[in-house]
């Protein structure tokens, strides 16, 4: 019997219906398994790769909205299938400050996989109905897929600021975790070293150990037991005098306003409890400079120095 034969149900009996088919696809596509289409990887992975396979050169933003990832996903997806090496990421020829994404030889022959694999698996399945059913199927999924598209349309989107957690205080494997950030970041970007990490471990150990604290607090964003972001309050009551440091946000997650939340929790606390605030930066990190300015910090001195390991131009900011 075609669908079309099918008497009128209600309302509720058709929504209990379409979920209840619904969920027996996603299980019989195999969504509820850890890996996809007999590859290693996770389903929106598998998707991301099929997407970018088809719009070669697509942004991060798009390829996103298309996924219904928000920023910080979409990057972490991203930066995973680019260590992977399935991903490569490229200036785009009109813009050198947009990056374009598309896939590798090896993320095109993984590609081809996941396509043969989900053919066979369609092929399989439309040989098991009648040629009328098949194009009956078509034009149903069209238009259901088609009203679903259109309703998450018209729904507005939490942004990441307002969706991310942020933990105060010492947690396990937070020393290890910043120190780590901190490393990666500023020897790629300034070729630092050992003496940097050892530098920011120790000290952060020292402050850690001496929570809680008067006049002292650490902020973390932290994801499946790792710490991705922080920043630290260490303040002097007698003096009313506070430092802000440990501030860094790993590169997965940079452009998704969460060092600016970390810097509310950071600002509300020395304003409670403190006079003035200063930070230490280096000359050149332009976009943190920009975040420090909008919470009212101000340069105050500038000079070349080597305390990190390498010499740079040393910033104080005040507030």
């Amino acid at each position: 019997m075609d669908l079309v034969d099918v008497p009128n149900m209600g309302r509720e009996t058709t929504i209990l219906e379409l979920r209840n088919f619904s969920r027996k696809l996603v299980r019989e596509l195999g969504f509820m398994r850890s890996t996809l289409a007999e590859s290693d990887l996770a389903p929106s992975a598998v998707h991301a790769i099929l997407e970018i396979g088809l719009a070669p050169g697509i942004n991060a933003r798009d390829l996103g909205d298309i996924l219904r990832l928000d920023k910080s996903n979409t990057s972490r997806q991203v930066a995973k299938l680019e260590a992977d090496g399935l991903v490569e990421r490229r200036p785009s020829a009109d813009d050198a400050r947009s990056i374009e994404l598309y896939l590798t030889s090896a993320g095109q022959q993984l590609r081809k996989k996941i396509d043969g694999f989900a053919t066979e698996q369609v092929s399989n399945a439309l040989r098991r109905m009648l040629p009328s059913d098949q194009q009956t199927l078509l034009h149903s999924l069209a238009l259901y897929a088609d009203a679903l598209a259109k309703d998450n349309v018209g729904k507005p989107r939490r942004s990441d600021a307002e969706t991310v957690q942020i933990t105060e205080g010492y947690r396990p494997g937070c020393i290890g975790d910043i120190a780590s950030l901190h490393a990666r970041f500023y020897a790629e970007h300034w070729g630092f070293g050992a003496f940097f990490e050892k530098k920011v471990a120790s000290e952060l150990a020292d402050f850690a150990a001496s929570l809680p604290a008067s006049g002292k607090a650490l902020w973390l964003h932290v994801e499946s037991g790792r710490t991705l972001a922080s920043l630290a309050i260490d303040g002097d009551l007698d003096t009313g005098v506070a430092h802000l440091r440990w501030f860094i946000v790993d590169d997965s997650l940079r452009g998704t306003g969460i060092g600016r939340v970390l810097m509310n929790h950071a600002m509300q606390f020395v304003d409670a409890h403190c006079k003035e605030t200063y930070l230490w930066t280096f000359k050149g990190l332009d976009s943190a400079r920009h975040l420090y300015e909008s919470f009212g910090f101000t340069l105050a001195e500038e000079s070349a120095g080597d305390q990190w390991g390498t010499r740079v131009i040393e910033q104080r900011f005040t507030r």
